[in-house]
């Protein structure tokens, strides 16, 4: 078992083997005979499509299909959906922007998909995809969320007036207004959630082979979930038996949100692969995934705050214009919707709240959930509300928050927009974290900086997520044959230590050493069912899987125990330590690996003989609700408008930590993404001809290691009452809290200087800007 059990910090048991190599990704896997796929991409952005000429590309040496829209539907094929129904405020069905994996009559973005060329090279595939000549009528273009639901505005589908595909409410409208009305301090603010590129360690790729034989694809390619994927293309592309799909997912680097997804070039290479007789392989280039792979964020929100002489909170309005792209991707409108909404209220007491959401098309690449998935964007129009209303109304930013949270007292906790908080010590994690951060101290640190001729400024936000994910989650246990334990799981890694996790997990309930489990994910014909991994659900829904199936594994081994040692099933007792099954008052005993193994040699022998393996399905009744505190501390160089973060501080509350030490690295890598996301990621769209202007790593600027700070991260930790082990989802939350922190903290250093809004990306010429505005003025 685990050396010290659970809660330690038990380094990552898959490292050494990613470290050396030893990885197996996507574009790792060589099959016989494999032909390779190159997709052709619309250079405009919105355009007729007169006619596609392929016979050039045929005739390129090594060439062996090229495969349009118009073959798509000839085959029968069908859309690349999107899943998530929603009603409009009206009452009636959201509109839909039908999807084939090619576009036959008309393009709506740069890098939308027109042709598939397969090929014996990947250079061939290239030769061809040149060769195809495309006649387009060029079409004006909406790239620009901020107008592109104004009248007058060119449509991206002409069925969707005003470029308005959904418009949806929630929360009571009425409660809210009156509340507003009678308040007597209302704070106004506009805030931009900016578009972002995921950017993905590891590009998307895929690979399928057909099996005529028995009319069965299977599909290797990068996936949050391979069910998800395998469900889609059976039901929605090619209206097959879900069976008649196997999708297979090996090492994942990097998904975010971005990989949950059935994308068309997924479709693609399962259509070639069947018209081919042969394997078709197809691996995104980087400038393609920035063109292709779903994006994140894009909000525009208006929001009010109404409080009351006191500085209490009474009511929260807001409407947010939600960027789509062109296309609705598989879950793009419940993000900003029924994701996002329901942590408006976050640790706060709102007597009402109201929020109208507006889905808008834009001629983009299409936005879908990116870590966090509506819920940073809602944390963080609430967190810099609360900064602006304390400084119209005179009170301390910090006494603000604590007059309004929620007490600990309070749990449960049922907030204006319907969530049940099962437990939180909110304000017990803020003067952690202020004390963590030595707030008290700032006075001097931005005294020194001022020394130095720069502006330093320290801000807070207080987060809070709510988890999401399917209602189910399923778990098996094998003995194998090689003396390992193999636990098959519905999850799917995609770089965040679930087999660490899993096996520490696995060892501490059945007393089997680390070093002999193994975990299985990934393949769908191995494992039945699965609900993969987003909206940091994998540890809690997970976990209460391998909690159920180890209970059935430990009694099916009372019966097996019962047998080998000549015992009444009552007179078995299984302790942990050693992971040993014994006859109550004697030392007649046997460990599980040993009883496990003579178990199946009875069975091989025709014997009567209890197995120990076991698969269960445990049912998620709740989600989680994981917070913190972040304070940063920003230091800008008037003259540039340079922003260097010196110091960040979080205190999180994720529950019960596994693997603290894997929780930390979470809370990196998302407070990582944050800063990117506040300071330096900018996608620019050319607003007339919509070419995507940051479309390489030349023009679009990643966080380097120099750009981040020492991340201090404690853990305060509450158990979550809702599942058996306590925990709360991690592996958003460092991206839920940190743009709204580090923004905070920019406005309070540019303050004195008569700045008091900044829009995220705080790039070096936005902030060089808003100081000169202010000083004009």
């Amino acid at each position: 078992m685990a050396k010290f059990g659970l809660s330690q910090p038990v380094r990552r048991i898959e490292d050494p083997r990613l470290l050396v190599g030893g990885g197996r990704y996507t574009d790792d896997i060589a099959m016989p005979g494999v032909a390779h796929g190159m997709v052709l991409r619309s250079p405009h952005a919105a355009a007729k499509i007169l006619s596609i000429d392929t016979s050039a590309a045929l005739a390129v040496p090594g060439v062996l299909a090229v495969i349009t829209g118009k073959d798509w539907e000839e085959e029968g094929l069908g859309e690349i959906p999107c899943v998530i129904p929603l009603k409009n405020r009206d009452g009636s069905e959201r509109l839909n922007t039908p999807r084939g994996a090619l576009a036959t009559d008309r393009v709506r973005h740069v890098g939308d998909a027109v042709a598939f060329v397969v090929a014996e090279t990947h250079e061939a595939a290239r030769d061809g995809a040149e060769a195809i000549m495309v006649d387009y009528d060029l079409l004006p273009a909406a790239t620009e969320l901020a107008s592109a639901y104004k009248p007058g505005a060119p449509l991206v589908w002409d069925e969707v007036p005003n470029n308005t595909v959904f418009d949806w409410e929630t929360g009571d409208k009425a409660k809210a207004e009156a509340l507003v009305a009678q308040a007597a301090h209302v704070t106004k603010l506009t805030v931009v959630n900016n578009r972002v590129i995921v950017n993905s360690l590891e590009v998307r790729a895929a690979t399928a082979e057909y099996d005529a034989a028995n009319e069965k694809f299977t599909l290797f390619c990068g996936t949050q979930g391979s069910w998800l994927v395998k469900n889609l293309l059976a039901e929605s592309v090619f209206h097959l038996p879900p069976e008649k799909f196997r999708v297979v997912t090996p090492d994942v680097g990097g998904g975010f949100g971005m990989k949950l997804y059935l994308y068309g070039e997924y479709a693609l290479v399962c259509m070639a692969a069947r018209r081919l007789g042969r394997p078709v392989k197809w691996t995104s280039e980087r400038t393609e995934a920035f063109q292709s792979d779903t994006q994140g964020r894009d909000n525009i929100t208006e929001a009010e705050l109404a409080l009351d002489k006191d500085g209490k909170f009474l009511a929260l309005r807001t409407t947010n214009y939600a960027g789509m792209g062109a296309y609705l991707s598989t879950f793009a409108p419940m993000i900003p919707t029924g994701a996002g909404t329901k942590v408006l209220a976050s640790v706060y007491n709102f007597q009402a709240i109201h929020a109208h959401v507006i889905g808008v098309l834009t001629n983009t690449v299409p936005v879908d959930a990116y870590r966090g998935a509506g819920r940073p964007e809602s944390n963080y129009v609430v967190e810099r509300l609360i900064d602006a209303a304390a400084r119209e109304m005179g009170i301390d930013r910090i006494e603000l928050r604590k007059r309004n949270m929620v007490p600990a007292s309070a749990m449960p906790y049922v907030t204006a927009v319907g969530q049940r908080y099962d437990s939180g010590e909110f304000g017990a994690v803020l003067d952690a974290a202020l004390r963590n951060a030595d707030w008290a101290g700032f006075a001097a640190r931005r005294k020194a900086s001022e020394a130095k001729g720069r502006r330093r400024g320290i801000g807070v936000a207080y987060y809070l997520e709510a988890t999401g994910g399917g209602p189910t989650e399923r778990a098996e246990v094998r003995f194998a044959a090689d003396g390992m334990v193999d636990v098959l799981v519905g999850t799917q890694s995609t770089g965040q230590g679930h087999e660490t996790a899993y096996a520490m997990l696995t060892s501490h309930e059945l007393g089997i050493p680390m070093e002999k489990i193994r975990i299985v994910q990934g393949d769908s014909d191995e494992i039945p069912t699965g609900g993969g991994t987003g909206g940091a659900r994998s540890l809690y829904s997970e976990g209460q899987a391998i909690l159920l199936t180890a209970a059935t594994v430990i009694e099916k081994g009372k019966q097996a125990a019962s047998e080998h040692l000549e015992a009444s099933v009552a007179d078995i007792e299984f302790t942990t330590t050693g992971g040993r099954f014994s006859v109550v008052g004697t030392d007649r005993g046997v460990d599980i690996l040993s009883l496990a193994n003579i178990q199946r040699e009875r069975a091989a022998r025709g014997e009567s003989a209890t197995l120990l393996d076991a698969a269960e399905v445990a049912e998620i009744k709740s989600h989680t609700f994981p917070n913190g505190c972040h304070i940063a501390e920003v230091e800008v160089d008037p003259d540039t408008g340079l922003i260097e973060v010196p110091r960040y501080v979080v205190v999180d509350d994720v529950g019960h930590a596994i693997n603290p030490m894997i929780v930390r690295g979470q809370v990196h890598g998302g407070v990582a993404q944050g800063i990117g996301q506040a300071v330096h990621e900018r996608t620019a769209y050319d607003p007339e001809s919509g070419q995507l202007l940051s479309a390489s790593f030349m023009d679009y600027a990643l966080p380097r290691a120099e750009d981040l700070p020492d991340i201090e991260v404690e853990f305060l930790s509450v158990p979550c009452e809702t599942n058996p082990l306590g925990v709360k989802g991690a592996g958003e939350a460092g991206a839920v809290g940190s743009p709204p922190a580090l923004m905070n903290a920019l406005v309070d250093a540019l303050s004195t200087m008569g700045v008091t809004h900044v829009d995220m990306p705080a790039t070096p010429e936005s902030v060089w800007k808003a100081i000169h505005l202010a000083k004009a003025a």
